[in-house]
């Protein structure tokens, strides 16, 4: 497994019952977790000290319960700022194990010795598109949520990105993919984190099963004559490592050669010294 044990201002406290106990900087969270099927004693100070607690509802969805919890706040990884705020169905603008992509394609992309181009595709708040920035990538960070490109704006802007590092896109990641193609255009990186279903800005469905074959060898055109990487994360579906490896294989390494790894992904639990599997990705490199 591949863990995101670097933290500083992100910690998995402790797990039990469906439920995490986080610290975010200074704050501490409870949202529940599908992977925490287990049931471990309250020991940690935190379950009765938190500061915000996402309680799941049985007809679906749930809501906040907020102790002292201010609207937005912030947290840092190495030289990364990322605002936070709880909003719809438990999240809070980042998934902190994505941090052990970060360090690997950021160590790539400071040693390639060359300009990288990066896509970042279903890009969410910007993690990972910050992360390639400040490795020294010019980044095209597209996602079909205005709202969310506007969040990842400001975590560029904390963060202390060049504002000409990454251009922002608000589309349907496919037919982006699609008309750069046509425009000619070319990446030396590509990152992609779909959901297992979603819509576009005019109403485009994604169904992940249907549509990550085509989506990722449609991408893999976009590759560069000289790629470096191509990144594919999956949580919310529960596709083995295996079959991301086997996507890459097939539609990457087959023309590009390289090497393809595809494992877990986890955070270390500090109580009980277990690790919460966040998730698998699959990574292709040069």
């Amino acid at each position: 497994m591949w863990l995101a044990d670097n933290w500083n201002d992100y910690e998995v406290l402790d797990t039990s019952s469906g439920e995490k106990l986080e610290r975010w900087g200074d704050y501490i969270l409870v949202r529940p977790d599908p992977q925490v099927i287990w049931q471990t004693p309250y020991d940690h100070a935190g379950w009765k000290h938190k500061n915000g607690h996402y309680h799941r509802s049985n007809k679906g969805g749930g809501s906040w319960e907020f102790f002292d919890l201010p609207e937005q706040w912030t947290i840092r990884y190495r030289d990364l700022t990322f605002a936070l705020k709880p909003f719809s169905f438990k999240h809070t603008g980042l998934f902190p194990e994505q941090a052990v992509n970060w360090d690997w394609f950021s160590s790539l992309i400071k040693n390639a010795g060359r300009p990288v181009r990066v896509l970042n595709l279903f890009a969410y708040t910007g993690g990972a598109s910050i992360a390639a920035a400040k490795a020294g990538a010019h980044v095209t960070h597209v996602d079909a949520a205005k709202g969310m490109v506007a969040w990842a704006k400001e975590n560029a802007a904390l963060s202390g990105c060049d504002p000409t590092s990454i251009r922002w896109i608000v589309d349907d990641c496919q037919k982006f993919v699609e008309r750069e193609i046509r425009r000619g255009n070319r990446y030396d990186g590509i990152i992609m984190d779909p959901p297992s279903y979603g819509r576009g800005p005019k109403g485009e469905v994604w169904k992940i099963e249907e549509a990550i074959h085509p989506l990722v060898k449609t991408a893999a055109e976009l590759l560069s004559e000289q790629p470096l990487f191509f990144l594919i994360n999956s949580y919310t579906t529960g596709f083995a490592p295996s079959v991301l490896s086997y996507l890459l294989g097939l539609e990457v390494k087959s023309r590009f050669g390289g090497s393809v790894a595809a494992d877990e992904i986890g955070l270390p639990v500090t109580q009980t010294g277990l690790v919460l599997p966040c998730g698998s990705s699959g990574r292709w490199e040069a």
